[in-house]
């Protein structure tokens, strides 16, 4: 199939927190699409590059117009001649960047390109996106009905309260075959029973970055303890029907080797910070998943939290994001040494939608878990959900079942399995 580039437009966006963003149009053989790209506000220092202009009088230095600049220099080469695929297009991205980390052009520059050309080949072929991905990259894979990862309550960078940990989740599984409704409906539900709790405690209800909310608890204990509530509430099993997840993002209280978990408490090292882990276990067996539990490069820490788990939760998932970046080489560093079981995949880490499929397939064969993800800073673009649902990759990671931003890509998981 012959992609044959006949227009390009670009602008700045604002994304979910007010900075901008780069949204593409993009006409290819006579489809125009649209694809806009993420931000985090925790980035792991081994992602690729996201390009920012540095003005300071100009959107506090997040401006984007350096990237569009980039897409008009690629635009006289883009129209040359006809791509066979949307794997030759970004193999042809990632020449013309030529670095390592898409440094050249920043991946924000290079994925709404990617993400774009996808959804036009879809277009061309008469597919829905979900269908065109799972032929292109993963044929293999059986379709299922993706487990929604929900963070209910926001702390760490994505909220302004006093919890060190960033994520605090609710999976809501229910059973193998629980209708996406079914799965979307309870994590709402739980969601809304957590809210009246909050205010009968007396805690805000205000929310953070990715929907959930952002009370002034005392401790991660506290936060498991009102969702567990909130869920045994809203009619829902604990263990069985609704698991919980942390993602603990310890890059951000990771200094001079210790954790600064508790800041009125002395640093903890490494041992003692997997000791906690393992306490919540016992006072929360629904615990299901751990992400980033450790700093980026704390490699042989990570192996001893997954080896530990191996023989008394080996079903909980030890997930890497920061760690692995959505990248193929620290993944394979991470199963050839045994340091986590799953990869968080964020497609502006890695830069292309090949790239981040030869990742994904790359964890498929060695039996890895491996959740699809948004970013803190999102905009209305559903990618990710054709993404997890075209994969198999059975989980989805996309916030609060609140903001649009958030519900977008959970109600074009609705769409899809209607």
């Amino acid at each position: 199939m012959a992609l044959k580039i006949e227009g390009l437009s670009a602008r700045e966006i604002l994304d979910s927190r007010g900075y901008p963003t780069v949204e593409v149009d993009l006409q290819v053989s006579g489809q125009w699409v649209r694809a806009s790209v993420p931000s985090g506000a925790s980035t792991g220092s081994h992602e690729a590059l996201e390009l920012r202009d540095g003005e300071e009088k100009r959107y506090l230095g997040k401006g984007v117009r350096a990237c569009l600049g980039h897409l008009k220099t690629l635009t006289s080469k883009l129209f040359a001649e006809p791509f066979e695929s949307p794997e030759a297009f970004d193999r042809w991205l990632i020449a013309e960047d030529g670095t390592e980390n898409k440094s050249k052009f920043g991946a924000n520059t290079l994925l709404p390109l990617s993400m774009a050309m996808h959804r036009a080949a879809a277009s061309v072929a008469q597919k829905p996106l979900f269908e065109y991905l799972h032929e292109t990259y993963f044929k293999d894979r059986p379709l299922i009905t993706p487990i929604p990862m929900m963070n209910v309550i926001n702390g760490g960078k994505h909220a302004d309260n006093g919890i060190q940990i960033q994520e605090f989740m609710v999976c809501p599984r229910l059973s193998d075959e629980a209708s996406m409704g079914d799965r979307i409906r309870a994590g709402a539900e739980i969601y809304h029973h957590l809210k009246r709790l909050l205010k009968q405690e007396g805690y805000s209800t205000n929310v953070g970055d990715e929907g959930g909310f952002a009370p002034n608890l005392a401790d991660e204990q506290e936060a498991l303890s009102i969702i567990s509530e909130a869920t045994t509430q809203a009619g829902y099993q604990l263990g069985t029907e609704v698991y919980l997840a942390l993602d603990s993002a310890s890059n951000e209280f990771f200094e001079d080797e210790k954790y600064l978990l508790h800041q009125e408490f002395p640093p903890m090292t490494s041992d003692a910070l997997i000791e906690k882990y393992n306490d919540l276990l016992e006072q929360f067996p629904a615990l299901i998943s751990f992400e980033d539990a450790l700093q980026e490069d704390d490699w042989d820490s990570w192996k001893r939290f997954t080896d530990g788990l191996k023989e008394s939760h080996p079903h909980v998932m030890v997930v890497g994001d920061d760690l692995l970046v959505t990248h193929p080489k620290r993944l394979k560093r991470a199963i050839d040494g045994g340091n986590c079981n799953a990869i968080l995949i964020k497609i502006n880490q890695i830069g292309t939608i090949s790239e981040t499929a030869e990742t994904m397939n790359q964890a498929f064969a060695s039996n890895f878990q491996t959740v699809v993800s948004h970013r803190s800073g999102e905009t209305e673009d559903p990618f990710i959900a054709h993404l997890v649902t075209g994969s198999g990759a059975g989980w989805l990671k996309s916030g609060a079942p609140c903001r649009t931003d958030r519900t977008s890509k959970y109600n074009e998981l609705l769409r899809i399995f209607n």
